[in-house]
């Protein structure tokens, strides 16, 4: 039921339709997978998309460089059959975003394991003392003979627990503030590293806080320039800012189906729910917001293809409405269900709970209006 026509617009090649059109026959074979063992269920996801080739969007091979359309319809699909599905994959992608665009061949080996879904990735950057304040990261990175030792604690990191790898934040010290942070590869495995606490949320997700005890580094873990880990950070954030909106996109493109689904089967005093005016009135609300949200997200993302350096602006706003406006759609949704909406077992009320969260990870929405707001002040 969903309106594919925004796949005629200029911002796409045919290769992303036709990606699109694999994405959501997979999807439609496939999910939705049972959620009773997110840990189970999120390392079945990666191998199962690895397999499919999928993931192989999810970083670039050497040479090439991150198509954020094909990141975004993809995220956008599997959000709209499965919003698990989209946080493995989107986390394959976030994980490993640094090695993918600044990594050497050494650490781009790993890189090949989390495109295949052979290996699970995470990225290990918010602390229990700084979430958006990055330049406030206090784990530490002291440089000892061959390497680094690190002591500090990451929390809600997301594959935290499964991951078989993390890129992790930490401050080796260059300067104050954010430019006194690096970024390092850290295999799960190492010494030192443990998982303090699991961190159940409302739609659950492998969530979890981290704790490093003298945890020893070699100097070829580290991905680019000491000192240069804040400016990393943010250009990874730069690409998948966007595809958080496309997530949100596609939750509320389900929630839209199965409110329509709902107005045009449910009866009312003899004729279906859907011929009120006041219900049409939230239809068109809804089918505006999804639509809004789409030329944002897609927007941005072909900046990002198009050569762009940055697109901060664009890819605060892609997020900032698209996350906003999705919880808006799936609200009425709810609304439009009666007391169904809340009822577990509906679709609506899964996405209600889903939806959350995108709101607040990877920049919440005030501090998309920062950025904003900085940007139309220079």
């Amino acid at each position: 039921m969903s309106d594919m026509t925004f796949l005629d617009w200029p911002f796409f090649e045919p290769r992303h339709r036709a990606l699109h059109a694999e994405a959501d026959a997979w999807c439609a074979a496939n999910l939705p997978v049972d959620h009773s063992d997110v840990d189970a269920a999120c390392k079945g996801l990666v191998a199962s998309m690895g397999a499919a080739g999928l993931l192989q969007h999810s970083g670039a091979a050497e040479g090439e460089k991150l198509d954020v359309r094909s990141l975004c319809i993809l995220r956008e699909v599997l959000a709209r059959h499965d919003p698990l599905a989209d946080f493995s994959f989107a986390m394959q992608g976030l994980g490993m975003g640094a090695v993918s665009l600044f990594g050497t061949p050494l650490q781009r080996e790993w890189l090949t394991r989390t495109r295949s879904g052979k290996a699970i990735s995470a990225f290990a950057l918010t602390e229990p003392g700084s979430g958006s304040d990055v330049a406030n990261t206090a784990t530490l990175a002291e440089a000892v003979a061959g390497g680094y030792r690190l002591n500090g604690e990451k929390t809600y990191i997301s594959n935290g627990g499964i991951a078989d790898v993390y890129v992790i934040i930490a401050r080796t010290g260059e300067a104050a503030g954010a430019r006194g942070l690096s970024a390092f590869l850290m295999p799960a495995d190492v010494a030192g590293l443990s998982v303090v606490d699991r961190i159940d949320v409302i739609a659950p997700h492998p969530l979890a806080h981290l704790r490093l005890q003298d945890v020893f580094l070699p100097e070829t873990a580290r991905i680019g320039a000491g000192g240069a880990g804040f400016k990393l950070a943010m250009s990874v954030l730069d690409v998948f800012r966007s595809t958080v909106g496309a997530a949100a996109l596609g939750m509320a493109r389900r929630a839209l189906d199965e409110a329509l689904a709902r107005t045009t089967s449910r009866r009312i005093q003899g004729e279906a729910l859907a011929s009120l005016q006041m219900v049409q009135g939230h239809l068109a609300d809804m089918a505006l917001k999804v639509d809004a949200a789409a030329l944002l997200v897609y927007r941005a993302a072909w900046t990002k293809d198009m050569g762009a350096a940055r697109v901060s602006r664009e890819a605060a706003m892609a997020k900032l409405y698209a996350t906003e406006a999705a919880q808006e759609v799936i609200d009425a949704a709810v609304q439009l269900h009666g007391g169904d909406g809340v009822r577990h077992g509906f679709r609506v009320e899964a996405l209600y709970r889903e939806i959350r969260a995108l709101r607040i990870y990877e920049g919440a929405s005030d501090v998309q209006r920062v950025v904003i707001a900085r940007s139309i002040l220079a």
